[in-house]
């Protein structure tokens, strides 16, 4: 089975970046450069439309990854967590962060189980992430958190008050080293597998939301809110090519 994504490294092979955006020596893709690129468009497109941030520490020679909720704010990644989590507080303090975010959209079926992969977009973001203090910030990173999952949804509830504030620590990691690595197509096939009767070919995967659930709480026939009704990833529609 191929990997889903690859570490990065250096390659100078790896292919040209477009629209003017050049990758560092961290963050160049070293195996298959053809699936890399590294502008702003790409590496935006991915963080649109993901959820959750893998996000990769060290802590005393142990690494952590972790699973997150961000957005993206420009040209730099938001996360949050408790003032009282190990990751958030090493992210506060200056440690080097690995941020990644994968989209899957295909199971590839080879004729040979060597063959078999995953289509995927893949955005590795690597820096430190530095702790947001200001309360201005906050509170508008508070906001676009809630916003990347659920655009609208800020102005149908309560923002967080100054004791939750308290308790929750906002952190932006730049995303200027980052690369964005992509798989899609069918199966790579050796030719001498193509006699055989097997099927080849891909599995479509798609992420669907159901309609919303009220909870006991809600009054009876009350309508969903704005915010979830046609509720689809990226906001606004697809941006997959």
């Amino acid at each position: 089975m191929a990997a889903v994504s690859d570490p990065t490294g250096t390659d100078p092979d790896a292919r040209a970046p477009r629209n003017g955006a050049a990758p560092t020596p961290r963050s160049t893709v070293k195996r298959q450069p053809d699936r890399a690129r590294y502008d702003r468009d790409a590496v935006h497109a991915v963080l649109d439309e993901g959820l959750v941030a893998h996000v990769g520490i060290e802590v005393d020679g142990q690494p952590y990854v972790l699973p997150m909720v961000y957005a993206r704010d420009g040209e730099r990644l938001l996360l949050h967590g408790s003032v009282a989590s190990r990751l958030a507080r090493g992210l506060a303090a200056g440690m080097p962060v690995c941020v990644t975010v994968t989209l899957l959209d295909g199971l590839v079926m080879a004729r040979s189980a060597f063959h078999h992969s995953m289509n995927y977009r893949s955005v590795v973001v690597l820096g430190t992430a530095r702790k947001v203090t200001d309360p201005d910030e906050l509170a508008a990173g508070f906001g676009r958190l809630v916003e990347h999952v659920a655009p609208g949804r800020s102005a149908e509830v309560r923002g967080p008050n100054d004791v939750e504030a308290r308790q929750t620590l906002l952190l932006e990691v730049s995303i200027a080293e980052a690369s964005v690595k992509s798989r899609s197509g069918g199966p790579a096939e050796d030719p001498i597998d193509l006699e055989r009767p097997s099927w080849g070919g891909v599995l479509p995967v798609t992420v669907s939301f159901g309609p919303p659930l009220a909870d006991g709480d809600t009054p009876a026939g009350a309508a969903p809110p704005a915010s979830l009704l046609g509720y689809e990833r990226p906001p606004g529609g697809s941006t997959r090519s």
